[in-house]
């Protein structure tokens, strides 16, 4: 097959990140939060991926997509897959527990600790865990109760006092609580230097009998249900899509269930018990060897300090140079735009730029889109603050995104109640293009001022996101989000758009204009090289352009972190292109497209990976860098990743991912990528002979598209 099946190609994606969990050379701890990532990636994977599928094959589709599978045959690889996953997974768990018991830092079972730590565990127990705890027996006056997605549950199974002439089995049901800690620390023992910790399940197993005093426990072992959360939303026949959200987030607790995960060693009156009152299937039964669920290694990792050693060094971003030197960002923006690399840069610069616009008296409204934003988000209390002075504050907050739907809808509820214009979205679209505008009286005049971004306005995220934001004054960038602000919150259509190229009215088209371009270029003997990073390509229209592209002889280098379609290498058809994928500390996000453009080069930011969903549901933007020094660094940014040869992974043409090393010297883009942002001001010069001098001319109008 010419193509790479989305799915498969998103589980390879989940198992170079376990890669990083099984490196010895990443800190101990930090490895704790890969293994803790790859368990929130399968969740998301199987309540929505896996949930499709079997959607499918209950609807009776048996129709081949254009990888060449029908819904029951991917569905059987795929589960072959998550199976030799997890237990991979676990496998790693199991030896990072054993070095970081060498570091003293140990997980223990109850009989593990000492009799002073046991009293001290009671207390605990008694205190703080036994009060929450809720039994929930079955049977038929109490029927099987609603099991919540993602929890983590106790089935005990009961057998009754001995005066009961009755020897039947019951089976009764404890759900861990999410709102305590999962893990406990204990207290110190005689040796110092030592720290231990016991799951709270573990705990609560021990303590078993004290909630069920008339019936004896005889097994007690955890699961957890992983529901359908995707969902159909009816956007059309919605008269507010705020409550058709609320009432979709009340459906997923009812949602299919999709995947069961045992603890080893599960009972097998229970399990028959869970699966005919669950109606799982059997390939849809996961067993774990250790602690079902792994996500709470994330905080697990975070909550040490002292242990520098077994972590990344400590990472303090810089702020934007240009910003520094002077306090008005609208003045330093009046004379040239600037870029944000994050994590390298501090995101506080998008914090200030808000911040500045709601005191400036000059400042007359601010608009932006929220895609994805944090608890106590400082951008969410500037608008607030801005609408109370009276700014004209528009707000445009996707409801749909996925998994943040009831943050975003608090969110903008509060919004709405400071006195903000919020508006939700469009019915069939998602609007995930990022973008900021800031409009200014100055002098007898309107002036608008502009952020554009390749990743969400999340403060949390942008410390561990690679993305690249723009500021800029440009007259006719700044016009084109203004028009796109009125296309989203009104029933305007603009007549042109100057540089910004928008999906889903045109943006897919820009790009094959582009790859057409350069096959064209290429043919007549001209300079054609096209680099493309991005999280995801899996349009099908723009793969076979790809490969036509290649065929012409253009040398297409992509960087596609995650699902990559397109299958690199096959003799003539692919073998000008090549594909990496980097995982490290920092997660690849940030959108770039370089297009050699005959020597005049084009690099654009963008928010749109290169999926049907981008360029076909989305409100999205793609946006030129028109500054030859920002081009530059841009440029120098990309040739790093393509000369990464420690974190980064060569995608073969039968599917595989191998490490990319070589003999050159070591490269890690990220460490590399941070001494280049330092140098943002200076950049160096291009160390790359096929990369042409820079044009900012060599941006066509929208009026140049061949439709």
């Amino acid at each position: 097959m010419d193509y790479i099946n989305r799915e498969i190609s998103w589980l390879q994606f989940n198992r170079r990140v376990l890669q990083e969990a099984q490196d010895e050379n990443t800190p101990l701890l930090e490895r704790t939060k890969f293994i803790s990532i790859v368990s929130t990636n399968l969740d998301e994977f199987v309540s929505v991926r896996v949930a499709g599928l079997m959607d499918k094959i209950r609807a009776g589709n048996q129709e081949v997509d254009f990888t060449g599978f029908t819904p029951p045959q991917l569905l059987e690889k795929v589960i072959a897959m998550i199976e030799q996953l997890v237990a991979d997974q676990y496998a790693a768990h199991e030896r990072i527990l054993q070095l970081l018991k060498k570091e003293g830092i140990i997980f223990a079972s109850y009989h593990e600790l000492e009799p002073e730590q046991m009293k001290e565990m009671q207390n605990y127990y008694f205190q703080k865990v036994y009060p929450v705890l809720t039994p929930l027996a079955i049977d038929k006056s109490r029927p099987f109760p609603l099991i919540r997605t993602k929890s983590v549950y106790l089935a005990v199974v009961l057998k009754p006092p001995s005066h009961v002439s009755s020897k039947e089995l019951y089976v009764a049901l404890v759900e861990i609580p999410s709102n305590l800690p999962r893990y406990i620390e204990v207290p110190s023992s005689s040796d110092r230097n030592k720290r231990k910790f016991i799951l709270l399940e573990d705990l609560i197993k021990h303590h078993i009998h004290t909630l069920f005093t008339t019936y004896l426990p005889v097994t007690y072992h955890t699961f957890r249900l992983t529901r359908n959360a995707d969902l159909d939303l009816n956007e059309e026949e919605a008269e507010d899509l705020l409550d058709e959200v609320e009432k979709l987030l009340g459906a997923r607790k009812w949602g299919t269930p999709i995947r069961l995960e045992i603890e080893n060693g599960f009972d097998p009156l229970a399990l028959e018990f869970l699966k005919k009152e669950l109606e799982v299937d059997r390939p849809f039964l996961i067993t774990n060897n250790g602690p079902t669920d792994l996500s709470y290694l994330m905080s697990f990792s975070n909550s040490f300090e002292g242990y520098t050693r077994l972590q990344y060094p400590r990472f303090d971003p810089l702020y934007p140079r240009e910003f520094t030197k002077r306090d008005d960002f609208f003045a330093v923006l009046q004379k040239r735009d600037v870029l944000l690399f994050l994590p390298y840069e501090s995101f506080n610069a998008v914090n200030d730029f808000i911040r500045q616009s709601v005191v400036d008296p000059f400042v007359m409204a601010i608009k932006m889109t929220l895609y994805r934003v944090n608890g106590n988000s400082q951008i969410i209390q500037s608008l607030i603050h801005a609408a109370k002075e009276g700014k004209q504050v528009t707000v445009v907050v996707e409801l749909k995104a996925r998994f943040d739907e009831a943050r975003n809808i608090e969110w903008a509820k509060e919004l709405e109640k400071a006195g903000c214009h919020v508006v939700y979205g469009l019915p069939g679209l998602k609007i995930h293009a990022k973008m900021i505008l800031i409009v200014r009286k100055e002098a007898n005049s309107l002036k608008r001022y502009v952020h554009i971004a390749t990743g969400n306005y999340n403060e949390v995220s942008a410390r561990i996101f690679t993305d690249i934001g723009l500021f800029s004054a440009n007259p006719k960038i700044s016009e084109d989000v203004s028009n796109l602000f009125n296309q989203i919150t009104g029933f305007s259509i603009p007549s042109q758009w100057h540089h910004l190229s928008v999906a889903p009215a045109h943006l897919k088209q820009r790009l094959l204009c582009c790859i057409q371009k350069e096959a064209e270029n290429a043919a007549h003997g001209k300079p054609a090289r096209i680099i493309a990073k991005m999280n995801s390509l899996s349009n099908k229209q723009l793969v076979n352009e790809l490969y036509a592209a290649s065929r012409a002889g253009v040398r297409i280098e992509l960087i596609v972190r995650g699902i990559c379609c397109l299958r690199p290498g096959i003799p003539g058809l692919s073998d000008n292109i090549t594909v990496r994928s980097i995982v490290d500390r920092f997660l690849e996000h940030s959108r770039i497209f370089y297009f050699e453009n005959a020597g005049a080069p084009q690099v654009w930011l963008s928010s749109a990976d290169w999926m049907t969903r981008n360029m076909d549901k989305r409100i999205e933007l793609m946006c030129p860098l028109l500054d030859e020094d920002h081009q530059s660094v841009v440029i120098q940014y990309l040739l790093l990743l393509l000369n990464d040869n420690v974190k980064a992974r060569q995608l073969l043409s039968d599917g595989r991912y191998v490490m990319a090393h070589n003999v050159e010297p070591p490269c890690r883009s990220q460490i590399e990528a941070r001494r280049l942002v330092a140098e943002n001001n200076s950049p160096v010069p291009v160390q790359d002979d096929h990369i042409s001098p820079l044009s900012a001319s060599a941006y066509p109008d929208e009026s140049d598209l061949i439709h």
